[in-house]
């Protein structure tokens, strides 16, 4: 059995899986036929960051391979107890850029949303896994402070949900934000950050397609996978459906040392995203944040590793490296 919430019960089956994710890394190795004792590292059995992972994403993951690139994005490991110089609680300036509880202003058009505070999985290298979502998560209350601020602010024509995840949401708190939005024409475009449509596809279903269809707004699922691996066929039906209702799909990685910090990897990936109709857009490299230094590739790596790169794959394949620098105006290139 997961260590789960087993009394938790919901008319749905993506709510369903997510309630029973595995949450007890010891669980996860049994089920993918690893012991502790002949690990090449030593895992975390409790962290202030706990491990969450859903059925469908384990079911992805090798068997018996202690090295497979899904697997080492979600097992928390010893090493991020280390303190490390640079590396810190709020990397990308996000509490800066807070200007009412739940909203962060960074860039000059648009504006961003901190609709929750869960995920579907809990990535190891999160820049947010420090955030005090206790005190800034968008909730009704708020709505006046931040409609406030987009009346005064004219310039802003695009509101990006983000979290945590936003698609752990219901369909109706989901539904309640795009009709708050729909009232204000200055608002172009919804951005949804998520990795909800690759860690667990049967969300997009026909309940969430609906609301999006019934806004006025043009929506962007700006989607993060990070291997070819996390993307399998219920993936790609879920990126067709996406598709089938005039949703703009980009993907967003970072690269991540032992997961997907080669040619070959990052070729793989940008080759299945771009068949299923997703369009390469931004290889992040690694937010300095507290407990991920393990992750991190050098810049000269990363260079070498795109110069390459470039010669392997088609121009419109090829995503941009870039890294997040707080205070900045926008995504810097590498």
């Amino acid at each position: 059995m997961k260590n789960c919430h087993q009394n938790i019960h919901f008319n749905s089956n993506w709510q369903n899986e997510l309630a029973n994710a595995y949450t007890d890394p010891l669980v996860l190795l049994h089920y993918l036929q690893l012991h502790e004792k002949h690990l090449p590292y030593r895992i975390a059995k409790s962290a202030d960051f706990p491990m969450r992972v859903p059925q469908s994403y384990a079911d992805r993951m090798e068997k018996g391979n202690p090295y497979d690139p899904l697997l080492l994005q979600t097992l928390p490991l010893i090493s991020e107890q280390l303190e490390v110089e640079g590396y810190v609680a709020d990397p990308v300036g996000d509490l800066e850029a807070i200007v009412s509880p739940g909203m962060l202003h960074k860039y000059h058009n648009r504006v961003l949303l901190i609709s929750t505070g869960a995920c579907a999985i809990h990535c190891r290298y999160c820049f947010r896994r420090n955030f005090p979502y206790s005190d800034s998560i968008l909730t009704r209350s708020h709505w006046e402070d931040y409609n406030d601020h987009l009346k005064s602010h004219p310039e802003i024509n695009e509101v990006i949900l983000s979290g945590g995840d936003p698609l752990v949401l219901s369909d109706t708190r989901l539904q309640a934000i795009y009709n708050n939005l729909d009232n204000f024409k200055q608002i172009k475009i919804i951005r949804i950050h998520t990795r909800v449509p690759v860690v667990l596809p049967k969300r997009v279903d026909s309940h969430f397609l609906k609301a999006i269809k019934q806004s006025h707004k043009q929506f962007v699922l700006v989607l993060h996978c990070n291997h070819a691996n996390e993307i399998n066929h219920q993936v790609v039906d879920a990126i067709s459906s996406l598709r089938d209702h005039n949703i703009i799909l980009l993907n967003q990685s970072v690269l991540l040392k032992g997961i997907n910090d080669s040619v070959e990897a990052l070729a793989e990936l940008s080759e299945k995203l771009t068949f299923a109709g997703v369009l390469p857009y931004y290889l992040h490299m690694l937010d300095p944040v507290q407990g991920a230094a393990h992750f991190a590739v050098s810049e000269h790596r990363a260079k070498d590793i795109m110069t390459t790169l470039r010669s392997k794959i088609s121009g419109y394949m090829l995503p941009r490296l870039v890294r997040e620098i707080a205070g900045k105006s926008s995504k810097i290139p590498v």
